[in-house]
This record gives C-alpha cells, sequence and structure tokens, in this order.
C-alpha cells in the first residue's frame, strides 16, 4: 500500500517509515516544512508538503490522492500550548477524517494516548487537560465514522530500543512503551483486517506484536 502519514517527521513516525518499506509499503510523509524532505527521504519515505495545522480539509484530500490508508501520527508537541493540542491533535485528526473521505480511503490507523476516556481532576494542569481531550474527541469522531479505523493508546512513550514484545487490548492497565514498537505495531495493524473497528491500549509486554495483534482480534 501507499500510506498517508500525516505528523511525518513526529518520532512515531521516524521509526515507521523504514518498517513500512520493509514490509513493501510506500509510505508518503506529510509534513510542513520542505527542510525535512532528505532526511525523510533518508528513511525510504515519499514527501508531501502539508500543514496540519493551518492547511483545511481539502488540502488534506489532495494529500491523500492516490494512497491507499492514511496514519494520524500528529501531536502538538511537549510545549506548553494548550491551543496546538486542540488545533493539532484534535482539528489535524478531524480534517484527516474528511480528507480520506474526500480522497475515498477508508483504511485509517490513528496513534492516540492511553487513558483519555478518563475524566482529568478538577485541578489538573490547562495543557494537559487539553491534550487528553483533544485526544479523547480525536478518537470519538473517528470511532464515529465510517471509516475502516484502528486507534491504538500507547502508554508513557519512551526513545528505548524496541523489544518487539507488547500488551495490547481494551485495557492493558498503565505502562510504558517504546516508539520503535508503537510503530511496528501500527505496521502490524494495517495488515490484519482483524484490527478494523478496535481500540487498544499498548504498552510493553511479553507477546510478540504480530500475535498480540491476532490475539487481541479473535
Amino acid at each position: 500500500m501507499r500510506i498517508a502519514i500525516v505528523g511525518g517527521h513526529g518520532k512515531v513516525a521516524r521509526q515507521l517509515h523504514p518498517l513500512l518499506v520493509a514490509a513493501g509499503h510506500t509510505p508518503l510523509a506529510l509534513v510542513r516544512s520542505e527542510a525535512y524532505r532528505a532526511e525523510l527521504e533518508g528513511l525510504g519515505a515519499e514527501v508531501g508538503l502539508l500543514d496540519v495545522e493551518h492547511d483545511e480539509a481539502e488540502a488534506f484530500g489532495e494529500a491523500f490522492a492516490d494512497c491507499e490508508a492514511v496514519v494520524f501520527a500528529a501531536g502538538g508537541g511537549p510545549d506548553g500550548n494548550a491551543e496546538r493540542k486542540r488545533t493539532v491533535d484534535l482539528g489535524g485528526s478531524l480534517k484527516s477524517i474528511d480528507g480520506a473521505h474526500q480522497a475515498e480511503i477508508s483504511r485509517f490507523v490513528q496513534v492516540s494516548a492511553i487513558g483519555v476516556d478518563v475524566p482529568v481532576p478538577a485541578e489538573t494542569e490547562p495543557v494537559w487537560r487539553a491534550y487528553v481531550e483533544a485526544k479523547r474527541d480525536a478518537d470519538l469522531a473517528l470511532r464515529s465514522s465510517d471509516l475502516a479505523w484502528t486507534i491504538l493508546r500507547p502508554g508513557r512513550l519512551t526513545d528505548d530500543p524496541a523489544t518487539g514484545l507488547v500488551a495490547l487490548g481494551p485495557d492493558t492497565g498503565r505502562g510504558e512503551i517504546a516508539r520503535a514498537d508503537v510503530a511496528a505495531t501500527v505496521v502490524a495493524v494495517l495488515e490484519d483486517e482483524t484490527s478494523i473497528g478496535r481500540q487498544w491500549d499498548l504498552i510493553t509486554g511479553e507477546v510478540p506484536i504480530a500475535e498480540a495483534v491476532r490475539r487481541a482480534g479473535a
């Protein structure tokens, strides 16, 4: 498949591109800056320009042309800007869903975050509240769509080496996981139709990734 990666220069995406290539797919890294091209092409990705925060849904549909699937892996980053959580983590997802419809793409995988359906306490720091609410609402919008969706909700992300071993399911409990293992799980769910219509937590565990996806989808 040719797969559009929204947030194509993110930390998970940069782990994802070479894995998709190794699996025989063509990643299209969608990024806001031409300055990322050489790095991303070095990882095996094609590169397209898309400003997740400021472009309209029509631009997303145009960027997705000739693709068979979309992976939404964008995020507003670690800065203390609550508004960017809404414009990137939520707004970017909503425009990606709309763009997938425009491009007549059904398959859609979204990288979210663990535990975002749990109400946050009243005293929660505003930026964290905005992040949780943005991810929650983006997941709700995708679940409510008619796309062939999968939502992955990883625990605390690390830059540790890949283990290839995960716990995957509707409720794994809290934990952490290497970004490299998140990327490998994205590849696995793209290739397994039993993951369609599923929302799974994802943390480091004891089961090989492909097997974990098969078990969760059974």
